[in-house]
């Protein structure tokens, strides 16, 4: 508050700022009250017997003070006035700023007031005017109403008549005018009548009256202008309001239509024609009406091709950007991440050689766990993946792989995401297939490999054998001049394990592994399952980025949200970082071993990628039965023909066992059997997969999984076999042998002996004998026989008749005589040779 507001200013007494108001004493000390503009400041008044204000210590002459108060005691009291000045002046600033933000929340609360009475009149004002105009139009209704019924009412056939009353004379004859005369003034005729006078005015008069009854009301035809009267239309509040805001907005410049925009338009294979019109930020009706300018009559719901919606496009001035369906994976494209992002991150070591050799016991005695117990059969079946901490605070992932043949696949995908392979040899067994299977995965994947000499603790054990198997397969160790690294352990004793890990932290500086985690995570699935309680579940190990829960995700042609993390030793997580192997939970299928899974943004975008990807593979499934020819197809239906086939149906726990048992299975055969695995899947053993045993007379093959209970009553309803394995041995032995069954047994010959023809004699219902000496071996009458003559087969057959003098035997040895007849054959003559055999068949195996 100024003094301009013409009140007072804020002081004592109203004394103008800088005045001194008051003056009071403290003891002997005199102070001043001085009136500010805002604040009223206590100063103390310097005088003979006040203290100094410069705080001197002599504070005065010690005779003006009261008895019994010394310096010390007198400079406090000073201080504490001063300190409850200083007081006084800031609670009045306070007060001032209180009383000022109080003053502003008056005129906003006021403001609002005003606004809103502001408001109400201007609701009461329209709400006026509406009743009003309301009551205006039912009166014109009214009216209209009254007209025509006098309209009805009127007779027809009226004689025309001048009107009695002069002014509706004259009313009547100024609406003819108004119909009849133009914008410019009367016509031509009328305005020289008008100048003759006379009769041309009086006829006027009596057409202006024509249509009239003698009562003066009209008929004929009605028109609106006659019934409003000579006041004519009025404009409605609506139309004058509208007229009010044009005018305000053209004053303003908003009446300037707004400048076309032109838009990149993304364009696939094939487009709606309404999605198209939303692209361009178009009316749909004009897309279609350029289309049927164009010759394509179309509605907005219809799919045009590519080439025409370009068209379209550039027709309303837009930049046509085609895309594929393909391009929905661009969400997913590799991150460049900068150096300056990027951090250290644990190595991952796969674990690779042949079964049997200590490959999982390394790992235990390197973990300190027991997973071997576990295994059954005592070898590893599935891939394992664990995060060690050594002793030194370094950080380990270990990928463990097992080394029977059949988990090709799975040790190729081991050596695919690894940075160092751990090959691990028996000692006392040397180098064996899978350890050169190994070798050749970790050359394929281009990674740094140490060889791991294992069972070093065995009497039989012979190191160097090794090393030198190993130069064979072009892996020089550094004993012999090479860089592959080279140690001697012992996963019973635990020797050597601290310098493995040592040789593996070495590698693993060398190599530099570095990572960005604040990027969308990628990672590759080891291994993946379908749970019972879970749904399906797939152990991934993370290569990028961090993969949290909530965090939406794409992999293979499946998709999902992460639920839940739960790392190697069973405890839930709430992110994984580049190299942590983790299990993930929330899936909406199960992915294939080996897929990449990828963090996306949004579900639509997981769900779209995860469509394309199935319509995909269906496509290329497809067009590979569609490439083959009808020839093709006649050759394989006639292979087919010779070909028996033993079909199967496979569940197994994880999804690389059922890979695993499916590649081994196909391997079994030849050109004759066959296995041909019908159905292969993670899971319990259902109803649907012994429906479709049943329908193929296929047994059902469970590897470490069992079927419930209704599959088990279906099974055994329907007679469906169901064989249970835990072993991949043992299921790949009963299946051979299942399918060696199917083979065609071989027939093998014995030649038993050889008979000479002396005579031939005819005997009367028999025909013709043959006299015979029997030169080698045996003659037997179930035997089959050959007739040869000059050493060429003449007849192959059986004999109808062996004699021995005049009785039937079963058999005539060497050197004794006897009589043959052949089974409808009788070109037989002296000297002929006779061959006898047996045959056997003898059972094939694969």
């Amino acid at each position: 508050m100024n003094d301009t507001d013409g009140k007072k200013p804020l002081g004592l007494g109203g004394a103008r700022p800088g005045q001194v108001k008051q003056s009071f004493s403290h003891g002997r000390t005199k102070s001043v009250v001085v009136e500010t503009k805002r604040k009223k400041v206590v100063v103390p008044k310097p005088g003979a017997g006040g203290a100094k204000p410069s705080g001197n210590p002599s504070l005065g002459d010690p005779s003006r003070r009261p008895a019994g108060i010394s310096d010390a005691e007198m400079e406090r009291r000073l201080k504490a006035l001063q300190a409850a000045k200083a007081r006084e002046v800031e609670e009045a600033a306070q007060r001032a700023a209180d009383e000022k933000a109080r003053e502003e929340e008056r005129e906003r609360r006021r403001a609002e007031i005003e606004a809103k009475e502001r408001e109400e009149r201007e609701r009461e004002e329209a709400l006026r005017l509406k009743a009003e105009e309301d009551e205006r139009k039912a009166r014109e209704a009214e009216l209209r109403e009254k007209k025509k019924e006098e309209v009805r009412k009127a007779p027809k056939s009226a004689a025309p008549a001048a009107p009695a009353d002069p002014a509706a004379a004259e009313a009547a004859a100024s609406r003819a005018a108004t119909k009849g005369v133009s914008s410019t003034g009367p016509r031509k005729t009328d305005r020289d009548r008008d100048e003759r006078g006379g009769a041309g005015a009086g006829d006027r008069d009596n057409r202006n009256a024509k249509g009239k009854g003698d009562d003066g009301r009209r008929s004929g035809k009605l028109s609106l202008s006659d019934i409003e009267g000579e006041g004519g239309r009025q404009r409605s509040l609506a139309a004058m309001k509208r007229k009010q805001e044009k005018a305000r907005q053209k004053g303003m410049g908003f009446g300037q239509k707004a400048e076309k925009q032109a838009r990149d338009v993304q364009l696939p294979e094939t487009i709606v024609v309404s999605e198209l019109a939303n692209r361009m930020a178009e009316r749909g009706a004009d897309v279609v009406k350029a289309l049927m300018k164009m010759g394509m009559m179309v509605t907005a719901n219809q799919t045009i091709d590519a080439d025409t919606a370009e068209l379209v496009i550039e027709e309303f001035g837009h930049h046509a950007v085609r895309v594929s369906d393909a391009d929905v994976e661009q969400v997913i494209d590799t991150v460049k991440d900068k150096p300056e992002d990027l951090v250290a991150r644990p190595p991952i070591v796969t674990i690779m050689g042949h079964v049997d050799h200590g490959k999982t016991s390394l790992l235990d005695a390197i973990r300190k766990a027991n997973v071997v117990s576990g295994e059954a059969g005592g070898i590893t079946q599935h891939i394992g993946a664990y995060q060690v901490t050594t002793e030194s605070g370094a950080k380990l992932t270990f990928l463990d792989t097992p080394g029977h043949a059949a988990f090709t696949s799975m040790r190729a995908r081991g050596a695919q995401v690894t940075d160092i392979v751990v090959l691990v040899v028996a000692a006392d067994d040397a180098v064996m297939p899978q350890t050169i299977e190994a070798i050749n995965h970790a050359k394929a994947a281009k990674v740094p490999m140490i060889v791991a000499i294992n069972k070093i603790d065995k009497p039989a054990a012979n190191a160097q054998k090794v090393r030198t198997d190993l130069l064979q397969h072009e892996v020089v160790v550094e004993e012999m001049g090479g860089d592959v690294q080279t140690v001697e352990v012992s996963a019973k004793t635990g020797k050597g394990l601290d310098t493995l890990l040592e040789a593996i932290a070495l590698q693993a500086e060398i190599l530099e592994l570095r990572a960005n985690p604040q990027r969308a995570a990628q990672g590759a699935v080891i291994e993946a399952k379908l749970d019972v309680g879970r749904g399906p579940v797939a152990t991934v190990l993370v290569q990028h980025g961090t993969l949290k829960r909530g965090d939406i995700f794409v992999v293979g042609e499946q998709w999902g949200k992460v639920r839940a993390l739960i790392n190697d030793k069973g405890e839930r997580v709430d992110e994984a970082g580049p190299s942590v192997p983790v299990e993930v939970l929330g899936l909406n299928g199960t992915p294939e071993a080996g897929d990449v899974l990828n963090v996306v943004e949004t579900e639509a975008q997981a769900r779209e990628i995860a469509d394309y990807r199935i319509s995909a593979a269906k496509d290329k499934r497809a067009a590979a039965g569609a490439s083959v020819s009808l020839e093709q197809l006649m050759a394989k239906a006639k292979a087919d023909l010779n070909v028996s086939e033993l079909p199967v149906v496979v569940k197994a726990d994880v999804q690389g066992s059922a890979e695993a048992i499916t590649q081994a299975l196909e391997k079994v055969g030849n050109d004759e059997v066959r296995v041909r695995v019908l159905h292969s899947a993670v899971g319990a053993i259902t109803e649907s997969d012994i429906g479709l045993a049943e329908a193929s007379g296929a047994p059902v093959i469970g590897f470490n999984v069992r079927a419930n209970a209704p599959a088990r009553a279906a099974a055994n309803q329907k007679g469906v076999e169901i064989r249970y394995y835990s072993i991949i041995y043992d299921l790949v032995d009963d299946i051979k042998a299942a399918a060696s069954g199917l083979l065609k047994a071989e027939i093998r010959e014995n030649f038993i002996g050889y008979a000479e023809i002396k005579e031939v004699f005819r005997v009367s219902g028999v025909g013709k004998v043959a006299g015979c000496l029997v030169t080698e071996g045996v003659a037997r009458r179930s035997a089959g026989v050959r007739l040869l003559r000059d050493n060429v087969v003449i007849h192959e057959g059986t004999l109808k008749t062996l004699k021995r003098f005049k009785d039937e035997v079963k058999e005539v040895i060497s050197g004794q005589e006897c009589g043959m007849a052949f089974e409808n054959y009788d070109d037989i003559r002296q000297g002929d040779v006779i061959e006898i055999f047996e045959r056997e068949e003898v059972q094939r195996t694969l």
